[in-house]
């Protein structure tokens, strides 16, 4: 039987690269039959990654069996599972993020989750000498995965550790990080062809805070005007995706990748009174600017509360 290697819904770059990476060693290394899958269309910087390594595009999946085996990274989080997920056959999970709960396995598993800023950068450690066997375009996504998360190393959540491996494996591909990473970016950022209520969801967690159901959304881009010169529609548009997705509130955070900081935009007194008690800011319009604000695993979730 085929295992599938899946990561969380709304993928970006480490949820679209891990699961290759990873179906590529359980296939290729431990004769263990795998293919990766995503819960979603990869987002524009992930579907660039494919493109540039010449990487298929995983099959979407909208659930999974009784009769599937799984194995799970760059989440641990139910809400960003298929619903049926403590049904499957699950063999492993591989993350970086804070322990949920939740998920319920069948058997004992195997469970690694490191204090790292990528997914990626776990499976490098975990392959070790195997990792020479790897191909020219699973390095590459490897190299992607690290990039993307850490922001080219400007993320608070970089480890010396991450920089080591992204460096290791660029200096292997023969890559410029600076200029790779740019190309990164620039997919990234070219939002324009999608709706308010697209950008909304596209890289966004669901999170209880204080009681109140959350979605909490990040934009990272080199281009924050962009977004921002929409902020009136993207406010009005938060009502009726939260309602849709069961949600109290959106919260939308564009991080500015260049100048390190994020602008919250403030649609209303609950996103006003939970910026400034979680941020310690005055907000007295409909964004309020974050200097140094990049994570949202490290600096957003961790502050949130009202």
């Amino acid at each position: 039987m085929t295992t599938l290697v899946l990561g969380h819904k709304s993928p970006d770059t480490d949820s679209t690269g891990s699961p290759i990476i990873w179906a590529w060693y359980l296939s290729e290394v431990k004769n263990t039959p795998a293919k990766a899958v995503l819960l979603g269309e990869p987002n524009t910087e992930a579907a660039f990654v494919l493109r540039h390594w010449n990487l298929a595009k995983p099959e979407i999946i909208s659930d999974v069996t009784a009769d599937d085996k799984v194995v799970i990274v760059d989440t641990n989080n139910p809400a960003e599972l298929p619903a049926s997920i403590n049904d499957a056959k699950i063999q492993a999970i591989i993350d970086h993020h804070m322990l949920v709960g939740g998920i319920k396995t069948k058997s004992p598993i195997d469970i690694t989750i490191r204090p790292l800023a990528c997914t990626a950068t776990i499976m490098h450690d975990l392959m070790g000498d195997d990792l020479a066997r790897a191909p020219r375009e699973i390095k590459g996504a490897m190299l992607s995965c690290i990039l993307s998360d850490t922001l080219e190393f400007r993320s608070p959540t970089t480890t010396p550790h991450d920089r080591a491996v992204a460096e290791k494996l660029a200096a292997d591909l023969g890559i410029s990080i600076p200029d790779f990473a740019a190309e990164l970016f620039a997919a990234k950022s070219d939002v324009s062809s999608f709706s308010d209520a697209e950008l909304l969801r596209m890289d966004s967690k669901e999170y209880n805070v204080a009681g109140k159901e959350l979605r909490v959304s990040v934009l990272e881009t080199t281009s924050p005007k962009v977004v921002l010169d929409r902020k009136a529609s993207l406010m009005a548009s938060m009502e009726g995706v939260a309602k849709e997705d069961g949600a109290d509130q959106v919260l939308l955070f564009v991080v500015d990748i260049l100048r390190e900081e994020a602008t919250l935009l403030v649609p209303n007194d609950l996103v006003k009174q939970m910026a400034e008690a979680s941020f310690g800011v005055t907000v007295s319009g409909d964004t309020v600017v974050l200097p140094g604000v990049m994570s949202r695993k490290k600096q957003i979730i961790p502050a949130l509360k009202l």
